[in-house]
């Protein structure tokens, strides 16, 4: 399988030059392959991982390569007081020396009181292959691509692989793995086989609104204990909540969330929700990708009302709704609530994307369109 050039290679190359770069995503979604690229682009450059034990020590004497143009840093949030650690090197650093820190998990949740690397770094957060992203690298139709992704999910060593039996196994091991080593870092022990069931509810919920009490029924535990591992899960990436839309970000809050995967291979469920997990994560993509590479206030929602009429998705800039999108496999008559969020949000453009669709037609004031080809232009 050759590796892929991906689509944060050229700006994160460029923003090295200016200062150093904060880089995170889940497990295996092409860090280190990206670091690599990167890494031929600033010779003589070093890589040191803090999981392995030779590269840890050179990292705790601060002993590498003084000629080093690029120093990648792998999973330094394990480290005891890396941040202030991290200062030192940052401040101390040759003027010619650029700066690489990559990691699997949420940088925020390792945050200790007072923010030492403010205006130290630029961060950005690497998503799975995308629609736009396929079209790009490996040629092909956008609707070519949505059904790859659909079918594989858009972690590069799954969706690249030959064959579907490959991508299966490495679905099989990557999900063992995820729960008896990353979570097992966050959380105690004993409580994997719980985590383990509540992950496997998680993937037949998707794209349902959240209820965190009836799962603790179910799972005899503390609702509480399921937020932490809630917590948990999104800080290393392997889901992400839809907050409801609410111009005051507190309400929506605390209003319920739906749950998506990174992974679309890890959902369980019929075509239709496996479509609309693609879709999210490439809505989230495209929204992270406005924020870290053009510093846009984008965010992503959904919309639902006391009365139960819901949109699946909508995407906002500076706290006004710019989109509202509902997903559809093959149905393209018009979605009543979409319709009537249209009229109430009039300055946001109304799309109803469907996956197998004849003909796109605008039926005011709602667009029905192809999914493929929306989703391939999106910002990445």
């Amino acid at each position: 399988m050759v590796a892929m050039k991906r689509y944060l290679d050229d700006l994160v190359a460029s923003d090295l030059q200016r200062k150093m770069v904060l880089l995170t995503g889940p497990r295996q979604v092409g860090k280190t392959t990206l670091c690599r690229h990167l890494m031929e682009r600033f010779p003589p450059a070093q890589y040191l991982n803090w999981d392995v034990a030779a590269d840890r020590s050179i990292l705790q004497r601060q002993s590498w390569g003084v000629r080093t143009k690029l120093l990648a840093m792998d999973e330094i949030h394990k480290m005891p007081d890396w941040k202030n650690w991290l200062k030192g090197v940052v401040d101390g650093r040759s003027p010619d020396q650029a700066l690489l820190v990559t990691g699997s998990a949420r940088m925020e949740t390792w945050r200790q009181s007072g923010d030492s690397l403010a205006g130290r770094y630029l961060p950005f957060r690497l998503h799975p292959i995308s629609v736009r992203e396929w079209c790009e690298e490996q040629g092909g139709t956008p609707s070519d691509a949505l059904a790859r992704l659909m079918e594989r999910g858009g972690f590069p060593e799954p969706c690249l692989a030959e064959k579907a039996e490959d991508a299966e196994r490495w679905r099989r091991q990557y999900f063992t793995d995820l729960i008896r080593e990353d979570v097992v870092e966050f959380s105690r022990l004993h409580e994997i086989t719980t985590m383990r069931l509540f992950v496997e509810l998680l993937r037949e919920r998707v794209g349902s609104p959240l209820s965190l009490a009836s799962i603790a029924r179910d799972l005899a535990v503390a609702p509480n204990t399921l937020k932490r591992y809630l917590d948990i899960l999104q800080a290393l990436y392997i889901v992400f909540a839809v907050q409801p839309w609410h111009r005051n970000i507190a309400r929506a809050i605390l209003q319920t969330p739906k749950i998506y995967f990174s992974d679309t291979g890890l959902v369980r469920g019929d075509e239709g929700v496996r479509f609309e997990n693609a879709v999210a994560t490439m809505l989230l993509k495209h929204a992270h990708f406005r924020q870290d590479a053009q510093g846009k206030d984008v965010g992503l929602h959904y919309i639902r009302t006391k009365d139960g009429a819901e949109v699946d998705f909508a995407l906002s800039e500076d706290n006004r709704l710019t989109h509202l999108i509902e997903c559809k496999l093959s149905d393209s008559s018009t979605h009543r609530a979409l319709a009537r969020f249209a009229n109430d949000f009039p300055e946001a453009e109304a799309v109803q994307i469907v996956c197998n669709l004849r003909q796109e037609e605008c039926r005011a004031p709602v667009h029905i369109l192809d999914a493929a080809n929306w989703l391939g232009n999106l910002a990445a």
